[in-house]
């Protein structure tokens, strides 16, 4: 009696184990890639036929519109979470949290792991909670147990880690068996923001590095169409932020602009600042910075609403942006290339690239600009999952998707 008690027993538990992961063949699957710093008309300069080849067999927005500030890690952020820096707390790609008494920084391991400086949800996390294996190669967050939980598979960030192994490694997931295999991948590749930094927008390296990556593309494409479940795949290919022409010649310097003297912490780099100041000096500190052409200044809580920042204790006191194709560094020997990012999201400069196939979506589509915020909505509805409360709207985005 004692021993039908314990096989029972252990049988309750694994049918309760089992009963938590959806093990159906028949779901679909949303494979989602970002081509870090890749503009929106950056397609329209070279021949790039397999993103050709997707917006044909599937749909191309105009364009999406990032969060601001217009940040890698910010942004990778907002698109995994639905919502705006502002909001999950990734403000900067290097910030000061006041509460905390905690810096972050993305070459900073330690910090980047610390799940205590990721709000919202992100979808993997969503995806995770609700029996959906989910897996991230790169992707800005994975790396931390947010909410205590990683994606089933992740990879600790390895810039120098080659693009082609990273194709290799999201197919070989793909091929697992069912019963482990994710539903649910992101992964990521550094170019073009890195050439398009040194080189500039509109240089012939950057020019050289599209057809590179879409070279990848098309490898990658081919490799997928030999699963057998690829016409199950949902693909996305999409970006953080685009770039915007720069100079050395074009940089205002704080350090001869405002008296560091008033400063307590200053974080940031070209494009985007933020401030605190020592006590008493917010003012005289908004007085030499309203002085100055070529940047725009802001105490935290009267930024535009437009922008949906500044609320966040992380945003301290002052937060402070260069204008268009200006930079803004702390010490005149900062050294500006040729591209930068971080700008008002209204500039179209700043705007990254949408293109998707698969079951899901329409075919020879072409969709209106929506913003980055709209993605996690629109994964979670392919994939049948309740999404988290969020900034963005599917209604922005249904329009992609087939009836």
């Amino acid at each position: 009696m004692k021993r039908f008690n314990i096989f029972t027993l252990l049988l309750l538990i694994v049918t309760s184990c089992n009963s938590f992961q959806k093990v159906d063949e028949n779901e679909p699957y949303v494979v989602i890639l970002s081509l870090d710093g890749f503009r929106w008309d950056y397609a329209e300069t070279v021949p790039t036929p397999n993103l050709d080849k997707i917006a044909k067999m599937g749909v191309k927005a105009e364009s999406i519109k990032a969060s601001f500030p217009t940040k890698t890690f910010p942004n990778h952020y907002s698109m995994a979470t639905g919502i705006y820096p502002d909001h999950h707390g990734i403000v900067l790609n290097s910030f000061y949290d006041p509460e905390m008494d905690k810096y972050y920084h993305i070459m900073d391991r330690e910090a980047v792991e610390d799940s205590s400086f990721y709000g919202g949800e992100p979808i993997w996390v969503t995806a995770e909670k609700q029996g959906v294996i989910s897996g991230s190669y790169f992707w800005v967050g994975s790396e931390a147990a947010v909410q205590g939980i990683n994606p089933t598979y992740w990879k600790r960030y390895d810039h120098d880690f080659p693009f082609e192994q990273r194709i290799d490694s999201v197919i070989s997931w793909l091929q697992k068996p069912e019963d482990v295999r994710p539903h649910l991948i992101l992964w990521y590749m550094h170019e073009p923001d890195h050439i398009g930094h040194v080189g500039g927008p509109e240089s012939i390296e950057l020019d050289s590095v599209i057809v590179y990556l879409d070279h990848l593309l098309g490898v990658f494409l081919n490799k997928l169409q030999q699963l057998p479940i690829h016409n199950k795949i949902n693909v996305i290919v999409t970006s953080d932020h685009g770039m915007c022409a720069t100079s050395n010649e074009r940089k205002v310097v704080l350090e001869s602009t405002i008296t560091l003297e008033w400063v307590d912490i200053i974080q940031g780099y070209n494009p985007n600042f933020v401030i605190k100041a020592k006590e008493g000096y917010i003012d005289s500190l908004m007085f030499e910075l309203g002085n100055t052409e070529h940047i725009t200044s802001w105490r935290s809580e009267d930024i535009p609403e437009r922008l949906n920042y500044g609320s966040n204790p992380r945003t301290l006191d002052i937060v402070v942006v260069a204008d268009s194709s200006w930079s803004v560094v702390l010490h005149e020997d900062k050294y500006v290339g040729n591209g930068a990012h971080g700008y008002d999201n209204d500039n179209n400069d700043m705007d990254a690239i949408f293109y998707a196939f698969g079951p899901a979506f329409k075919v020879n589509y072409v969709s209106p600009k929506f913003n980055n915020v709209d993605i996690y909505p629109l994964i979670a509805h392919i994939l049948h999952l309740e999404p988290a409360k969020v900034d963005g709207t599917f209604e922005n985005v249904k329009g992609l998707l087939k009836e």
